[in-house]
């Protein structure tokens, strides 16, 4: 089946903050490199990709890229990209609160792409970023793919991280929309003021919409989850091609979400960020 993937890449948010002077600046860099590695995806990026996402300079990203080799949290993906680490991989296998969240929500998302015949995600909200933890393929003839597993989006880019976006408390989801603004750049029809206008239809619906905004000829819908925290983490979403999508099909879509997460016993709580 043919797969449509994503033209565009996150990068990452600039701060006019300069980090710390004390040796944690370290520790900073190295985060923010292994986060722009993750947010290209299971190919990697290039030294040069990585830099430029950073605004660092080559030599800079070169040594902290070396030091990431020795410690098995970065591998070579071909003689040019660097993707995560083995290391990465075993850290993973620790129990942790996403691991649970998708043992939780595993059922419902399957659930929703069998019935809807489109590729449907969990996502959960990791600071300004939200990051794909399952990925279910649907049935369709065309398999519309903009993330996969791990790969993390800027709060607002797409469907399941403006859900996420929208579920916050007002005064914060602003701070969020000035912090991942400059990292919207790469998004032609994305700025604040767009992420703006999805939050505010996210919480007048109750679900957030993205169509052609991230990827060419691209339809997601998303909706926040309930949390027993309060406000939500995690985001129940599809993404489908646009010549899938109708007004009857949208509507059916929804039926099928809210459906499939009250089935759960999540149907009380947060409402899509309402």
């Amino acid at each position: 089946m043919p797969s449509l993937q994503p033209q565009n890449s996150d990068t990452m948010p600039r701060t006019a903050t300069p980090p710390p002077a004390d040796g944690t600046q370290a520790v900073h860099r190295a985060a923010s490199i292994l986060r722009a590695i993750a947010q290209a995806g299971a190919e990697g990026d290039s030294l040069a990709g990585i830099a430029q996402r950073l605004a660092l300079p080559r030599s800079t990203v070169h040594r902290f890229l070396g030091c990431l080799l020795d410690e098995r949290l970065v591998e070579r993906a071909d003689g040019r990209h660097y993707r995560m680490g083995p290391l990465i991989h075993e850290f993973g296998l620790t129990p942790a609160a996403s691991s649970q969240d998708v043992r939780r929500w595993r059922h419902v998302v399957e659930a929703v792409a069998a019935r809807t015949g489109v590729t449907s995600y969990l996502m959960r909200r990791s600071g300004t970023e939200a990051v794909c933890l399952l990925k279910v393929d649907g049935s369709s003839v065309v398999r519309f793919v903009p993330v996969d597993v791990g790969q993390r989006r800027l709060l607002g880019v797409g469907a399941g991280a403006t859900a996420l976006l929208a579920a916050l408390e007002p005064a914060r989801a602003e701070d969020m929309i000035r912090a991942v603004a400059p990292g919207l750049e790469r998004y032609p029809r994305l700025n604040a003021e767009a992420l703006r206008a999805a939050v505010a239809l996210a919480r007048r619906g109750g679900f957030a919409i993205s169509q052609g905004t991230v990827v060419h000829d691209g339809f997601g819908m998303g909706r926040a989850l309930p949390s027993a925290e309060g406000t939500p983490h995690l985001a129940l979403s599809i993404a489908a091609h646009a010549t899938m999508v109708t007004e009857s099909r949208i509507a059916a879509w929804k039926k099928v979400m809210v459906e499939e997460v009250q089935a759960l016993g999540g149907g009380r709580g947060a409402d899509g960020g309402r």
